[in-house]
């Protein structure tokens, strides 16, 4: 009728939870660069139409490292009728998001968390993109062995996540001739941790202790040891990969060898995301930028090809085969591992170079 406006009611979106550190005492730049990828993903899909004329749309909640704020967060995403939950970047954290998301028949694509028990038991409702930690950490240790060490030193603090990480090395080792020594950083002061590596006649220390602190204090204290000169630190969980590392330690900060997941030569997409990725950070993106942007990906595909209906999104883990940034995406069940897993998510061992401390080196590849 003439007169009147028509009015056009936009579609419904198909929202997703996601879950991020990013608040102290969660390493914040990790949940930065998680979230930029995540965003960045869903911008385009919606830019492409969405998902069956759908847009996205993200529910993002801060787990500021806390397991108990995580599984909080699931509650309340499932009674806000999320169809799937992503994210997260520490491990205690997914582990309590996906424990609590399985009770609740809920999806959970895990985007960066590595522990190996993501879940006590096995379950259909969980999928990870990231490497278990078993196989990253084996990948670390063969690195060692390569160049030369066999005497390890691990600075540790009470975690389940650290003591499975010892638990993989000294597995790993003892079999090959390597020794794996445990300095508790709680009760050890910079200075004791150097002593020890010199009484033991270690010759790398490996840093499973949170960052900044105790981290930064324990790398300046080895770096100014002059008995340590030849001892190679390590930190196999990745702190050195974000710009914090290199401006809290500038050149204390290089040739500290640490484990990421990238290819050693991104293909178009990739390539295309990573420019996309530095001009939404205003800095180098992080493999963990990357595993967010994996994560719609490999979602929207599924929503696509399966809708919403949260059992069938679980129901479709292991049809997924997806073209993601770092390669083809396939979950499939490996053994000792409770979710479905993507089994070929490369793995490096990389530092930042001496000459250029914003330049990464590829040490060994797993």
């Amino acid at each position: 009728m003439s007169g009147m406006i028509s009015q056009v009611c936009p579609s419904q979106p198909v929202t997703i939870g996601a879950l991020a550190p990013l608040t102290r005492p969660g390493w914040v730049e990790a949940g930065r660069h998680l979230l930029a990828g995540l965003e960045l993903a869903v911008g385009e899909v919606n830019d492409a139409g969405g998902v069956g004329g759908r847009p996205l749309e993200l529910l993002v909640r801060d787990t500021a490292a806390d397991p108990q704020r995580a599984a909080a967060a699931v509650d309340e995403l499932a009674q806000l009728g999320v169809a799937a939950v992503v994210g997260e970047y520490h491990s205690v954290v997914a582990r309590a998001a996906a424990a609590r998301a399985d009770a609740l028949g809920l999806p959970f694509l895990c985007s960066s968390a590595v522990l190996d028990a993501l879940t006590e038991e096995p379950t259909e409702w969980v999928a990870r993109l990231s490497p278990p930690q078993s196989h990253g950490w084996r990948v670390y240790a063969d690195f060692l062995l390569g160049a030369g060490h066999s005497r390890i030193a691990v600075a540790t603090e009470p975690s389940v996540y650290w003591a499975s990480g010892v638990r993989i090395l000294r597995d790993h080792l003892a079999p090959r001739g390597g020794t794996v020594l445990e300095l508790d950083a709680r009760a050890l002061a910079p200075a004791a941790v150097c002593d020890a590596l010199v009484d033991h006649r270690a010759t790398a220390l490996l840093l499973l202790v949170g960052f900044p602190e105790p981290a930064v204090s324990i790398v300046r204290s080895v770096r100014r040891d002059q008995c340590l000169a030849e001892t190679m630190i390590g930190a196999p969980a990745g702190q050195p990969e974000f710009a914090a590392w290199a401006t809290l330690l500038g050149g204390d900060s290089t040739a500290i060898p640490f484990l990421r997941y990238l290819p050693g030569r991104l293909g178009p997409l990739g390539a295309r995301v990573a420019t996309a990725l530095r001009e939404r950070l205003a800095e180098a993106p992080s493999f963990v930028a990357f595993e967010g942007y994996d994560t719609i990906t490999v979602l929207a595909d599924v929503l696509r090809t399966h809708g919403t209906d949260r059992a069938r999104i679980a129901a479709s883990w292991p049809h997924v085969a997806v073209e993601g940034t770092r390669g083809q995406i396939r979950f499939s069940r490996t053994p000792g591992i409770s979710v479905w897993q993507w089994a070929r998510t490369p793995v490096q061992v990389v530092d930042r170079d001496p000459a250029e401390p914003g330049r990464l080196r590829i040490r060994h590849v797993g």
